[in-house]
This record gives structure tokens, C-alpha cells and sequence, in this order.
């Protein structure tokens, strides 16, 4: 469980890195504002799911 859990927080993250690089590049590039924002709401939301996920393996690995 453990495993499985490190390695979907590893994918999470690199989720977040990728929705970032992308809303980032889209805003360098002053194409469409609506994209980047949507961009950028993805991104917090997969923060988030990181951030939960993270608690969770650190409460499993406390108890």
C-alpha cells in the first residue's frame, strides 16, 4: 500500500509540474487567457490532491 501510494504521489506531482509548465508557457505566449486560467485551476486542484494524498501516506505510515 505504501508503494503504491508513493508512487501516486510521484505521478501527482509531476501532474502539478506539467499543468504548471503549460499555464506558464500559455501565459508567456499571450494566447488565449481562458486556457491558461483553466490551466491554472487544474493545477491547484491536483496540488490539493497531492497535498491529501501526502497526508494520507503520512498517517499510514505513523499508525
Amino acid at each position: 500500500m505504501h508503494t503504491f501510494l508513493n508512487i501516486l504521489v510521484g505521478l501527482v506531482l509531476l501532474s502539478v509540474l506539467g499543468m504548471l509548465a503549460a499555464g506558464m508557457i500559455g501565459i508567456a505566449r499571450a494566447t488565449d487567457p481562458r486556457r491558461s486560467n483553466k490551466l491554472m485551476q487544474w493545477r491547484v486542484m491536483l496540488q490539493g490532491g497531492a497535498l491529501l494524498l501526502i497526508v494520507l501516506l503520512m498517517s499510514l505510515l505513523r499508525g
